[in-house]
């Protein structure tokens, strides 16, 4: 039989039956969505015409339809917009969980000299020991009448006052007035900082919004009243009142509290004890407030317009401001590893300033500024001077405080330039070079880097102690390139330095930057032997209620040698030659051994000076904040001048500690027979440091007067020994 050729193809392929089942399942799920869509957009355009009909009832035309259609966006808008900010001040709210956010987290601390005595206070200096009812009525009035007339009609934002002060801003074309609540402002000093930006003034109105839910307006007055800020690191009315006018808050005048009322706006512009004249000003618009508010009368406040407040003169107190800055960044860094000074933020703190010291180092920055800044361009500088174990007796840390708080001394980073050799050569000793080896003072290069001599000329063959006594560059970049840049930066930070060092071609001559306080800590290595000696301010603290919370003596471990014995004595032996017969001439100390090296940067930017004796050391820096250049400032010439006029000073007198080392026998500046009177006779002139002069002759003299009353007195003695101690003391 034969067989079928298209069999195969058929049984390949979907019979025609199955086809047209398979094509009218398709059919008929494409009908049941067209069905769905048409049945679903009946219902949607019915239901339209219902919701239209019925809105046709309320059909508003003309001003009222626009009126609505404004009000309809602008509930969509605002409640889009209040979600949005809300969730801005999110983090706002996280500081309200503690239980504890109407205390404050800042230090109050009080600073004393090595000696015990009085020399500052840092930190919030608060008082909120008086009650509300107690605060004077005019006070409360004066503070209501220029911060928040509507204080008590308002729910912690003010609408009404915030559009007039809108209004008069926009008439006086500036700032005049502020829209922020009295609440507003307390939510900002318990919450906030001081920055201007729009997430601030969110997170503010929020805070405002929850203080007036959660507080009563007693309670919110009272609050502002203790934590506004009134200027000279004092906070609340009742600190001010102490401060500014040595008397409790309950006995202010009427012209006192208008004063105090007028410091919210600027505590640092009108602070009595800075600018009196714009302070009674200032209270002159307060009392104009309170008649405009209608709190009080204009007959009422003549009294206080014709006898303005007078504020305690501060003006002669003579505070180390540079020293108790830094110290209080030091009190905070020991507070986050002691949990017990954490926990008690009002403290007593035992520095190791030394006043007497301190006087003499601003004397002596000051002096030579003032004999040669203008006429070598140079109008800025900074010092520290510290024992050889790292506890700072003086910091200068700019020329003018008042002008400038910035420190210099610790904060500001400048090139160290020759100054920063002596780690370079303590590596090459720590690496198998002696003062005695040779290397090569000639032109190379590294790369376009050709390093040169500030003589322009070229030695040949020259030992390490030569090198850096004459400060000679090419040897440090030589040096470096055989043992690595990067073991003169372990050796740096070994020594004391903190800051991050470039690895550059030019780090061994100085390129890198460093501050003043390093540079001093690191050199102190130097004076001690070989031991780190990371700088310090605290001795010990007492909490309010006389418990020591810590003593350096028992808490610190022992210094860590951190530089072989040997190698110390050899680098002193080289710095000690730098002052006596180097580039550091200038610093040089009658009757005392002192090592130190200058440093000079391009261009005449920085000039340095760092100098150590077996008591002290000292990092000295003149410049210009601007990075100007100067007008040929070398570090030979002012910082080694500064450095010395502190140093003689410091060492009048006192017992002299040997230089590690160096003998002074052998320098024949201190061995010359021509000297010895000379140093024997400024022992005589010895001062009690904690004493002025004139201080030291009053008390000379009521000793005498008091043995001539008791009969003790020889007569016959008397006025050589009162001559001869008389004479000493001036």
């Amino acid at each position: 039989m034969a067989s079928d050729p298209h069999s195969e193809e058929d049984g390949a392929k979907p019979r025609p039956k199955q086809r047209y089942r398979i094509r009218r399942f398709f059919l008929s799920i494409d009908a049941l969505v067209d069905t769905g869509l048409w049945r679903a957009w009946s219902v949607i355009r019915r239901s339209w015409e219902i919701y239209d009909g019925f809105l046709r009832r309320f059909r508003a035309k003309g001003i009222w339809r626009a009126l609505a259609e404004l009000s309809s966006d602008a509930l969509t808008y605002g409640a889009i917009g209040i979600v949005i900010v809300l969730a801005f001040a999110q983090p706002a709210f996280e500081a309200t969980r503690y239980a504890d956010w109407k205390t404050t987290d800042d230090f109050a601390v009080t600073f004393l000299d090595r000696f015990g005595k009085e020399i500052g206070r840092r930190g919030i200096v608060l008082n909120d020991s008086v009650p509300l009812e107690e605060i004077p009525d005019s006070l409360v009035k004066a503070t209501l009448a220029t911060e928040d007339r509507r204080f008590f009609l308002h729910f912690g934002i003010d609408f009404v006052g915030t559009f007039r002060a809108m209004v008069e801003n926009a008439r006086a074309g500036g700032v005049v007035q502020g829209g922020s609540t009295l609440t507003q402002q307390l939510a900002k000093n318990l919450f906030l900082t001081n920055e201007r930006s729009l997430s601030r003034k969110i997170k503010e109105a929020y805070l405002a919004l929850w203080l007036e839910a959660n507080l009563s307006k007693q309670e919110i007055l009272k609050l502002y009243l203790d934590r506004a800020y009134m200027g000279g690191g004092v906070f609340g009315v009742t600190a001010a009142a102490e401060f500014y006018f040595n008397k409790n808050v309950r006995e202010l005048t009427l012209a006192e509290s208008a004063m105090l009322a007028g410091l919210y706006k600027a505590p640092t512009k009108y602070a009595p004890h800075i600018n009196l004249p714009a302070a009674r000003a200032r209270a002159n618009e307060v009392l104009t407030n309170m008649v405009q508010a209608d709190l009080l009368t204009e007959g009422q406040v003549i009294g206080a317009r014709r006898n303005p407040a007078l504020a305690v003169d501060r003006s002669q107190e003579q505070l180390p401001e540079y020293f108790l800055d830094w110290a209080l960044d030091e009190v905070k860094k020991l507070a986050r590893r002691n949990p017990a000074l954490a926990r008690d933020r009002i403290v007593t703190v035992r520095t190791t300033l030394d006043p007497a010291l301190q006087r003499q180092a601003d004397q002596a920055v000051a002096s030579v500024l003032r004999e040669n800044g203008k006429l070598r361009d140079a109008n800025s500088a900074a010092m520290v001077a510290m024992i050889p174990d790292g506890a700072v007796v003086a910091m200068v840390g700019g020329s003018n405080y008042g002008e400038s708080q910035f420190n210099r001394a610790v904060n500001a980073l400048r090139q160290p330039g020759s100054s920063f050799k002596p780690f370079v050569y303590m590596t090459a000793f720590m690496n198998g070079y002696s003062a005695d080896s040779i290397v090569p003072d000639r032109p190379f290069c590294l790369g376009n880097w050709c390093p040169r001599n500030y003589t322009r000329s070229y030695r040949g063959a020259v030992t390490l102690k030569l090198a850096l006594t004459k400060s000679i560059n090419t040897i440090p970049v030589r040096l470096a390139q055989a043992f690595g840049r990067e073991k003169i930066i372990e050796t740096a930070y070994a020594m004391g330095l903190t800051h991050e060092l470039e690895n550059s071609v030019s780090l061994p001559i100085g390129s890198s930057e460093v501050s003043v306080i390093d540079m001093a800590s690191s050199y102190s290595t130097f004076a001690n032997g070989g031991y780190k000696a990371k700088s310090y301010a605290i001795l010990d603290v007492v909490n309010s209620n006389g418990e020591v919370l810590y003593q350096r003596e028992k808490d610190e471990p022992p210094a860590k040698r951190v530089l072989p014995e040997d190698k110390v004595f050899e680098m002193n032996d080289i710095l000690v030659n730098v002052v006596e017969a180097g580039t550091g001439r200038r610093a040089r100390i009658d009757g005392v051994v002192a090592g130190g090296k200058t440093g000079t940067t391009n261009a005449y930017r920085d000039a340095w000076f760092v100098g150590y004796t077996g008591n002290f050391t000292g990092a000295v820096w003149f410049g210009n904040d601007d990075f100007t250049s100067t007008r040929r400032v070398t570090g030979g010439s002012l910082p080694a001048m500064a450095w010395q006029r502190f140093m003689a000073y410091a060492h009048n007198g006192i017992e002299l500690v040997s230089m590690p080392g160096v003998d002074a026998e052998n320098l024949p500046r201190l061995a010359s027979p021509a000297r010895q009177p000379l140093a024997t006779t400024n022992v005589v002139a010895i001062q009690p440091r904690v004493l002025n002069r004139r201080t030291q002759a009053l008390l000379l003299e009521i000793g005498a007067e008091l043995r001539e009353l008791s009969g003790q007195q020889d007569t016959a003695n008397l006025p050589d020994t009162t001559s001869t101690d008389l004479a000493a003391a001036q």
